[in-house]
Order: structure tokens, then C-alpha cells, then sequence
């Protein structure tokens, strides 16, 4: 296993430092004396004293440069670049969510069709080393041979934010082809864990038990045929990040050929759960956490257009190229983020 470590010496751009993967990272560099120039716009998709509380805590580090606009302003992102001149880029921003782009497709067009094209021409015109990219699991659309790997067909996306997601896995391509810029693209599967993102499934649950409100859980109460999730610990995903960021695609395919200096990664946990064993971790977690039995009221629906039956990775591509495999159980991580959510919402 041949792979660089993290190089500290870097000037790493992350977009979405608000975000929740991207809080993350941006910390764990930090931590190593990386210097990070952190770009988020703070939209209010969610809950924007969470993006702040999660900024808060990258303050402190002298090596911390926050710019606060928005990806698809491309004279922002070309004058961000030709200031800080970044060695590394990582692109976490974007509009999130299946469900929201039926509701509202606008901004997935802005954020994550304009924005990263501006991101390609910012690395195009200012070259970096490598420009590492969120992709999603989403890209899979309804294929039915699970577990899914980076060599399956994915021209059929169910939603418009998978759409996009597939554009920007084109778009990176063209433009290491055309420009050579150094791209990898990463398909994340669900991942969760504390100062997450309410949107999340597990996140909603945990907010109407304390509403008292019943959950509605989208696989018809049919156990059997339930829905299957790769839930991946958002430490494991920073750390499959860290290991990719100082190693950029050959530019030589399997054949030994010369090619586009792009690849593509499934990161999740090659360990899919059903939805409702999930559900009971958390009540058991947040049991844990208050010390009283926890159990929240159920409501059973049909699963909702663009959702997918199972979201299952294989990680094998990964693991080849960085020794890196999660190692996480959804025990361990619900209870972490139980216990932070009890702690930060002062919920008994």
C-alpha cells in the first residue's frame, strides 16, 4: 500500500466549512497545522446557528481563514483563489437533499451546477494539485445490484439532486481531460453524527420525540422489504478524505494507459443496516443518554418519489488505494450524537 500521508504544508480551500462534513475536516487539519481557508455562504436550509456554532469552533486555530459568499459568485471564487493560492481544494458545497430539490430545484442548479463549474475554472486558471469533490451515493439511482461500485451504469438518476451530482462527476472529468486538473470525486453514503444536519432522517427523529410528535418512517411498516442505508460515521468519512487529499489520480487507467487524471470513490460503510435497526439504535441511544426509556410513536408510509430501496457501497476501490475501510458501529456513533444533542439542546 503505497500512499502518501496528509502533507500539513498545504494551503487546503474547503467549501461548505459551515457544513457538517466539512466542520469536520476543516477541523481535523487544523488540528495537524494544516493552514485552511474555509468558504461557506451560511444558507438557511437548515438551522444557521448550527453552521455558526460549528464556525465558533474552528475560530481559535491561527490557521483559520473564513470567507463567507457563496460558490456560484465566480468573482469571489477567482479573486479567493488568486489570493490564497490553494494547494488543495475540497468542494463540500452544495444543496443537499433529495426531497428538497422536487420543492425547490432552483438552487441545486445554482449551488451545484454553477458553483462548481466555477470552482473547475477557478483550479483551471489558478492550477492546484488536487481538487477532491462531494459526489453522493444518490448517483445510483433505483439499480438493483447492490453493493454498488464506481464501474456501474449511473445514467438514470430518480431525483435532481442526483442529477447534478452526476454532472459534476462529468464536468470534473472534462475538465482534467482538457485542463489537467487533478480530480477525485467521492459518492458519500449517509453519513451522520453529532452537530449533523437536521434534515437528516436521524436527526428529525430525535427532534419529535422531543416534540412529541410521531415519526413517519417511509417503508410501508413492511419489516422484510425495509429500506437498507450504509450509515457512515462522519469521523470515518474525514478520515477516508484525509488519506485521499495528498493522492490525486495517476492519469493511467487499468490498462496501463494515459487518461484523464480523474476517479471516482464510493466512501461509506460497506455495512448497510436496515432502517428500522437503525431507528431502535437511536431510541436505545438516546435511552442511554437520559437515563429513562425512550421510544418514539411510529407512523408508517409509502417511501416518497426519488428515495432508494438500498444504498449499499462497496469500498473496495478505497481500501486499495488507502488502506481505509470504517470502522465505526451505528451504536457507537448514535450514541455519540445522543449524547451531544441531549447536551447541546438541554433536552431531559
Amino acid at each position: 500500500m503505497n500512499y502518501k500521508s496528509l502533507d500539513t504544508s498545504k494551503t487546503y480551500l474547503i467549501t461548505g466549512a459551515a457544513g457538517f462534513i466539512g466542520f469536520y475536516l476543516s477541523k481535523q487539519l487544523l488540528e495537524k497545522g494544516c493552514k485552511v481557508i474555509g468558504i461557506d455562504n451560511i444558507n438557511d436550509y437548515y438551522d444557521v446557528n448550527l453552521k455558526y456554532e460549528r464556525l465558533e469552533k474552528l475560530k481559535p486555530f491561527e490557521n483559520f481563514t473564513f470567507i463567507k459568499g457563496d460558490i456560484s459568485d465566480k468573482e469571489l471564487i477567482m479573486k479567493t483563489f488568486e489570493e490564497n493560492k490553494p494547494n488543495i481544494v475540497v468542494n463540500l458545497a452544495a444543496q443537499a437533499g433529495v426531497r428538497y430539490s422536487i420543492e425547490n430545484p432552483d438552487v441545486y442548479i445554482q449551488s451545484n451546477i454553477i458553483g462548481f463549474y466555477n470552482i473547475l475554472e477557478a483550479c483551471r486558471y489558478n492550477p492546484v494539485e488536487h481538487l477532491v469533490y462531494a459526489s453522493s451515493s444518490s448517483v445510483y439511482g433505483s439499480n438493483k445490484k447492490v453493493p454498488f461500485e464506481e464501474t456501474d451504469f449511473v445514467d438514470n438518476p430518480v431525483s435532481l439532486y442526483a442529477a447534478t451530482k452526476k454532472s459534476n462527476e462529468l464536468m470534473a472529468h472534462t475538465y482534467s481531460h482538457l485542463y489537467k486538473i487533478p480530480a477525485t470525486g467521492l459518492r458519500f453514503f449517509t453519513v451522520y453524527g453529532p452537530m449533523g444536519r437536521p434534515d437528516m432522517a436521524y436527526f428529525g427523529f430525535t427532534d419529535k420525540y422531543f416534540k412529541g410528535e410521531p415519526v413517519k418512517i417511509f417503508n410501508n411498516g413492511d419489516f422484510a422489504n425495509d429500506l437498507y442505508r450504509d450509515f457512515t460515521y462522519v469521523d470515518d468519512i474525514v478520515e477516508g478524505i484525509e488519506r485521499l487529499l495528498s493522492n490525486p489520480p495517476s492519469g493511467v487507467n487499468e490498462a496501463g494507459e494515459k487518461a484523464a487524471q480523474h476517479t471516482v470513490f464510493n466512501i461509506g460503510n460497506n455495512n448497510p443496516e436496515k432502517l428500522m435497526t437503525f431507528i431502535w439504535a437511536l431510541e436505545k441511544a438516546l435511552t442511554n443518554a437520559l437515563g429513562r426509556e425512550v421510544e418514539f410513536e411510529k407512523v408508517f408510509e409509502p417511501i416518497k418519489p426519488g428515495d432508494v430501496p438500498a444504498t449499499y457501497a462497496s469500498t473496495e476501490k478505497l481500501q486499495e488505494a488507502v488502506d481505509f475501510k470504517p470502522s465505526t458501529t451505528i451504536e457507537e456513533g448514535l450514541q455519540r450524537f445522543a449524547d451531544w444533542y441531549v447536551e447541546y439542546y438541554k433536552v431531559k
